[in-house]
Parts: C-alpha cells; sequence; structure tokens
C-alpha cells in the first residue's frame, strides 16, 4: 500500500522516491526518554526531522489528565509550521518500535485536519533492511503555515463512563493482555482496565517478527471477529496513555473499519480518579 492509495501506510521505495516529502523519526522509549533523540543523532533517515513524544506530540500533564495528554493545538501548529507543513506537504512518520509512536502523529496530524500523513511500514528497521543509507546532521527547513481545521475524533472520560452500560460504545485496550487484566503494572499506579472494555494488544497488528502491518484481510477478519457485530463507528481506542490506541485505530483504518475515536487520557487518566470503577482479569 503506498500513499497515492491511502494516507495511512507507505513504504521505504515510495518514501526514497519523494524527497520532498516531510519525513519525522518519532523513536521513544517510556523507560528512557533521551532514547529518541540520541539514536535521531546518531543516524536517521535522511531528509527527517525529530518529534519527541512527550515535548511535541503530548501536552502537559496536572496529575489527573494521563501520562501523555493531547498537545495543545496552537502549540503543535507553531511546530509544525516551523518544520514546513502546510495543506500541501504530505507527511511520513516512522519509528523503530512496529510504528506505535508513528502511529500517534499519524493520528495527531488527523486529528488536527491534515489527512496527507501516512507511516512508514515497518519503519526504520525497514530502511535499514533495504540497505539504504542514514544521515546524522538535523536538516534545515523553511516553514510553511499549518492550517487547524480540527475533527471530531476523540472523547473524554465522562463520556466514556456515561456510555460504560450501553451499547453506545465500546471499548477496545491496547495494551498487552498482562496489563489488561491488571497484572504486572509497572507504569500506572493502578492496575486493570475500564469495566467492559475489550482487549486488543497493538501488537497484535503486526507480523511475526514485529516489525510490518498484518495484511488487510488478516486484519479486517480479526477486527470483526473481536468486534463481534459492532460497527467500527462506535469504537473507543483506549490504551495507557493514549499513543499505543492509535495503532490499533490506524490497524482498523487498514482493514477498513473507519470511524472509531480515541479516548485521549487512557488509563493513566481513567485510574487517577478513583471513583471510577475499575476491573481486572481477563
Amino acid at each position: 500500500m503506498s500513499v497515492s492509495s491511502a494516507n495511512l501506510l507507505t513504504n521505504v521505495d515510495a518514501l526514497a522516491a519523494h524527497p520532498e516529502w516531510r519525513a519525522f523519526d518519532c523513536r521513544h522509549d517510556l523507560q528512557n526518554t533521551e532514547y529518541g533523540r540520541q539514536a535521531y543523532a546518531r543516524g536517521h533517515i535522511p531528509g527527517a526531522l525529530f518529534l519527541h513524544l512527550d515535548d511535541d506530540l503530548s501536552g502537559l500533564k496536572d496529575g489527573r489528565n494521563g501520562r501523555h495528554p493531547l498537545p495543545d493545538v496552537e502549540s503543535f501548529a507553531r511546530r509544525m509550521t516551523a518544520c514546513g507543513v502546510d495543506a500541501t506537504t504530505q507527511v511520513v512518520a516512522y519509528d523503530n518500535e512496529g510504528g506505535i509512536f508513528a502511529s500517534r502523529l499519524w493520528w495527531l496530524l488527523r486529528w488536527l485536519g491534515h489527512d496527507k500523513v501516512a507511516v512508514l511500514d515497518g519503519g526504520l528497521a525497514a530502511w535499514k533492511r533495504s540497505k539504504r543509507a542514514l544521515e546524522e546532521t538535523e536538516p534545515t527547513v523553511a516553514p510553511r503555515e499549518f492550517t487547524l481545521r480540527p475533527q471530531n475524533m476523540t472523547v473524554d472520560s465522562g463520556q466514556v463512563l456515561a456510555d460504560l452500560q450501553s451499547d453506545r460504545m465500546v471499548v477496545l485496550d491496547a495494551r498487552s493482555p498482562e496489563r489488561f487484566r491488571g497484572e504486572n503494572e509497572t507504569l500506572d499506579p493502578v492496575g486493570g482496565h475500564i469495566p467492559g472494555a475489550l482487549n486488543r494488544f497493538y501488537f497484535d497488528n503486526l507480523d511475526d517478527d514485529g516489525c510490518f502491518f498484518k495484511p488487510v484481510a488478516e486484519l479486517r477478519a480479526e477486527f470483526t471477529e473481536l468486534l463481534a457485530g459492532r460497527p467500527a463507528l462506535r469504537v473507543v481506542q483506549q490504551c495507557g496513555s493514549g499513543v499505543t490506541a492509535c495503532h490499533n485505530l490506524l490497524a482498523m483504518e487498514l482493514a477498513g473499519l473507519s470511524g472509531s475515536k480515541l479516548y485521549p487520557g487512557s488509563w493513566s487518566e481513567w485510574c487517577a480518579d478513583p471513583s471510577r470503577p475499575v476491573a481486572r482479569g481477563g
């Protein structure tokens, strides 16, 4: 699948053939937050700029809005302007972690009305497998005016709580099965999941090597079975902090199951309020 057929995934051949596209390196490590910046300096796809999950792709935390709240839209727009992204710019996001951080940028841009964005399938690993060169210097780009066109693509904790007992919503949790069950929780102070949520570990969207997305037909079959007749428009994507949930959202879009929304605060916001219900186990 290429950018010309869908603003979802692209491949290394297409990216290499279009040096005018704006690539962003989104590598990150939740345990070592300087990893991405350091890795970028050691070598990145030529022409790529670096975006940091905490500094660029998230907003300010207040202890109640989750570990990676959405960025202030005006601040994000200024960052995109400085990075040379306007309405005509094709953006390609990549990482080296199966696309979980790249898909956050992909979703943010779509949320703010910029549809010309795709994730590099296979990320940096695919680029290296194709024996293509890396560079260490950060490119200089001319600013372009980024235009904000915010879209209705989120739900908040109040909406989730209000619809817990209804068929208007089904929550899809992208965390590992262990964290979903409330076991081995190392990132958030409370283990468990939102009552009624279904578990779809984001890693299950990838091939056996954890590199490339599975074929579209396989993704569609798996999500269709999991949702058991529930329409995609009723799906609320959730994870630990609104990052890996974007991976499931992208996978569903790839599968032709469009229209699900993101709960940005996700579990880290949900569990910060002890009055909200918590479920544990499978």
